[in-house]
């Protein structure tokens, strides 16, 4: 309708991230599973991984780590991420200031294991957050599943301008592992990490706007875009392995050759509806999805390695920590102290779809 103003656009007041305790290098793994096969240790120690935080098995009485049962993992992700999870939120909270209390909307993403009631009312229990906090849990959309829920997210801050929304990326990837020597599962195994990540959104703050609640300003978010590859539905996936009697993640091999050769579309599709090209971009947050995945798409939009330098730095210290790894990149960018007002950036996840999502924000 005419003189219907426009929503107000959420920014971004504040991250944190939390990983579990135990931090391992690659040798470290391939010593610890008692691993000698040669292809597969190549795997572990080409990737461009140096060390992930994991929650390992437990060991058996002839000291090697046993095979967890399917329950014993689903309880991993349940208090392994519980634990990151929070730790996770209280931290974004803290660095925003403001208290827990100020929560109006939780938005919880996961894909390593299913449960009902999801993270988000265990959350709201575990945080003390008020009972009425409206909430939503994303489960089993991949990697790129913290950009369909910061979405989500920022689609309730509009329309709620004032009040603090939060979204939560928890991912236990150790607790979707399965050790049968094969190089699907041995891949799997290589790249994964443990961790969670949570983002604070706000709307409001214009001159005509109600001011929000107390939180330091950040980028924001201008637009979303989504890219979904029908002919590569399969290349990601996360299902039953009859063989190990459990579920397991799958991953295609030419899954970087498709996300690097849909990249510039999705990317410029984005830019294009701003008015921007790719040179204008100042910051690009790119999910730390493996090192032949950011290669790809960092030759096809023409970036270059200091463009993608926290995407690769996560990478080397936790691995892929699923829909959680671009917060971790963003939380490195702005540690980094370079941002300067006015600069644009792009956030790009990729995942089982197959799906490229981006986000444009500028500060």
């Amino acid at each position: 309708m005419s003189g219907t103003p426009a929503p107000a656009l959420p920014h971004i007041t504040a991250v944190g991230t939390a990983v579990p305790p135990g931090s391992y290098t690659q040798a470290e793994l391939l010593e610890a599973f008692r691993i000698t096969d040669p292809r597969v240790r190549s795997v572990f120690l080409n990737g461009g991984i140096e060390r992930r935080n994991l929650v390992l098995p437990p060991v058996g009485p002839d000291g090697a780590h046993r095979v967890e049962t399917q329950g014993e993992l689903l309880r991993k992700h349940l208090t392994s991420g519980l634990r990151t999870g929070a730790e996770a939120v209280r931290t974004c909270l803290r660095r925003a200031g403001v208290s827990l209390t100020d929560v109006r909307y939780l938005c919880c993403v996961s894909s390593t294991g299913f449960l009902t009631p999801g993270f988000s009312a265990l959350l709201i229990k575990e945080l003390g957050l008020h009972v009425d906090c409206s909430r939503l849990d994303v489960v089993g959309m991949g990697c790129n599943a913290g950009l369909n829920a910061l979405n989500a997210t920022a689609g309730w801050a509009a329309t709620h301008p004032g009040d603090l929304s939060v979204m939560v990326c928890i991912e236990a990837c150790s607790a979707a592992y399965v050790f049968d020597g094969t190089m699907r599962t041995s891949v799997v195994n290589s790249l994964f990490g443990d961790g969670s990540a949570a983002v604070a959104l706000v709307a409001g703050g214009e001159p005509d706007d109600r001011e929000p609640v107390g939180v330091r300003p950040g980028p924001r978010l201008l637009r979303f875009a989504s890219h979904i590859i029908p002919d590569a539905v399969g290349a990601m996936r996360y299902d039953w392995d009859d063989g190990a009697g459990r579920f397991s993640f799958y991953l295609d091999p030419e899954v970087p050759y498709v996300v690097g050769a849909n990249a510039e579309e999705s990317v410029d599709r984005l830019l294009g509806a701003a008015g921007l090209r790719r040179s204008q971009v100042a910051h690009w947050i790119v999910h730390s999805g493996g090192r032949k995945v950011i290669d790809s798409v960092r030759v096809n939009l023409g970036l270059s390695r200091h463009d993608v330098r926290h995407t690769l730095s996560v990478l080397r210290d936790h691995g892929n920590l699923s829909s959680g790894s671009f917060l971790f990149s963003y939380e490195r960018l702005l540690a980094e102290d370079t941002v300067a007002p006015g600069d644009y950036g792009v956030l790009m996840t990729m995942g089982p779809g197959s799906t490229i999502e981006l986000a444009l924000v500028r500060w």
